[in-house]
């Protein structure tokens, strides 16, 4: 698997190039929260109720003392406002109660395992979150996996995993050195612009050779798109 994922990687890279990371690691808490927000819409809409959220508060602490019903209308245009609003105000919540302080660096510490099983102790947090603390903030070797990355790597034939969860630690022990973010960024590309859930552009998709899809699209032209806004990168 870790030949096949550096073969994605090297033909990824030849297509969309090789993404630029920021020279300096954002906050852990920032990541974290950034993610949830994200949750089932996109990054535009999430990276401005992300600004929102910025805008009205000094620290992370206090969202704490902030009504639910406030939290969920500075956030709303992420969607899914009440249970994002929940989901944050209940983990620095606890992570108050349990680490007495809200930062969650003392997770730089243990290894991407105990890492994602600490993380994911808290109600609201997943693999996926956890996971892109890592990477973004940590710099570890990982590979988020969302839904676009879920769908690609089973189309590939490279995993047949029903969850992105179950697809994360699949590939989790393979991932090519000093890849993640690459392979991460440049994936998620593919999922947005050319591997899309229907009508997908094989025909002109750098993976078409290495792929078991069954349903495959090929037309002379297809409308161009691109999509490489992405809110990880611009916290």
């Amino acid at each position: 698997m870790k030949k096949e994922l550096s073969n994605i990687n090297n033909l990824l890279i030849q297509y969309f190039g090789l993404p630029v990371r920021k020279k300096e690691n954002p906050d852990p808490l920032d990541i974290l929260i950034g993610t949830i927000l994200s949750q089932n819409t996109n990054d535009k809409n999430s990276f401005k109720a992300y600004n929102n959220l910025k805008s009205k508060i000094k620290s992370w602490e206090e969202l704490i003392s902030i009504k639910t019903f406030n939290l969920e209308k500075i956030i709303k245009v992420a969607g899914l406002g009440k249970q994002k609003a929940r989901t944050i105000k209940s983990f620095l919540k606890n992570l108050q109660k349990k680490r007495d302080s809200i930062s969650i660096d003392y997770i730089k510490k243990m290894n991407n395992e105990m890492a994602i099983e600490e993380l994911t102790r808290f109600k609201g947090i997943g693999v996926k979150t956890a996971s892109c603390v890592l990477l973004f903030s940590f710099g570890r070797n990982v590979c988020p996996v969302d839904t676009h990355i879920q769908r690609i790597l089973n189309r590939l034939g490279l995993v047949k995993t029903k969850t992105p969860d179950k697809t994360y630690k699949a590939i989790v022990n393979f991932i090519p050195e000093n890849s993640g973010y690459t392979l991460h960024t440049n994936l998620l590309r593919l999922g947005r612009e050319i591997c899309l859930p229907s009508n997908p552009k094989c025909s002109i998709c750098p993976l078409e050779k290495l792929c078991e899809y069954e349903h495959k699209i090929f037309f002379d032209k297809f409308p161009k798109t691109e999509n490489k806004f992405f809110l990880l990168d611009e916290i």
